[in-house]
């Protein structure tokens, strides 16, 4: 397995370059390639391009609140599963229910139930299973909601309770430090808390999901605390670079340098 620490999402950087050079450059460039859905991407074509691919969107529909939305998110996973073995395995992100484009849940929930949160358990269980019967890994992202209102299992410590109680290493969180500041902050303690059940870390500066420095996250501290605690998974940067993206680039590199060096 690559030890690139580093990776970058595909669909927000270099707007300029058709995709698949987007990728390639990303490549070359020396990170690892995160993308969102692949509907409408050619896979062979992307596993032809030799990048490391840290995360795709690992469903395309359901919720893990209610049976019926669970059964289609198991099926849904399902279908995405050959296509993420086809480029090399990366980590299958979930979330509490399926997103909008617009940002809102599809069918969004405005308070959690116990039996929700027994459902949520169990169908993490079963996507657990499918991950060891396909040697595949998932995460479970944390989301705002102010950007996301309506998703279930929507902040870290909740989606830390669920992934502490299906005990799986097929099922990890995706802590994204950009929703966390929106949703509370408290980063470093948080990270503390996470530590041992994390896939990636996904960051972007806020309020503007901005690359690091250039917002009010103080990210030098927050790599200060990774190495400390001991975090050795992906970072996957998440934010919109439009002005000279190898610049910006450069400046996420450096601000983590301590970690990936």
């Amino acid at each position: 397995m690559s030890r690139l620490k580093l990776a970058v999402n595909a669909e927000m950087t270099f707007p300029a370059l058709p995709f698949y050079e987007r990728v390639g450059r990303l490549h070359q460039l020396g990170f690892r390639v995160g993308l969102w859905s692949l509907d409408g991407y050619d896979v062979e074509r992307l596993a032809s391009i030799g990048a490391t691919y840290s995360m795709i969107d690992g469903f395309g529909r359901g919720n893990l609140a209610f049976p019926d939305a669970a059964d289609a998110m198991i099926a849904s996973i399902t279908e995405q599963i050959p296509l993420a073995k086809a480029i090399g395995r990366p980590l299958l992100n979930l979330h509490g229910g399926k997103l909008t484009k617009d940002g809102p849940a599809m069918n969004p929930i405005s308070h959690v139930t116990g039996a929700m949160w027994m459902n949520a358990r169990s169908t993490l269980c079963r996507i657990a299973e499918l991950g060891e019967q396909h040697d595949v890994d998932f995460t479970i992202e944390n989301l705002n909601p102010l950007d996301h209102p309506g998703v279930p299992f929507h902040s870290a410590l909740d989606i830390l309770a669920l992934v502490k109680a299906v005990d799986s290493p097929r099922i990890r969180i995706n802590l994204d430090l950009f929703h966390a500041q929106k949703d509370g902050g408290n980063l470093i303690n948080l990270l503390e808390k996470c530590r041992g059940f994390v896939g990636e870390v996904q960051i972007a500066d806020v309020p503007m999901r901005d690359v690091p420095g250039r917002g009010e996250i103080h990210y030098a501290n927050v790599v200060e605390a990774m190495v400390r605690l001991g975090y050795d998974c992906s970072v996957g940067l998440e934010a919109f670079a439009p002005g000279d993206c190898e610049a910006e680039l450069a400046r996420f590199r450096s601000i983590f340098s301590a970690y990936h060096d």
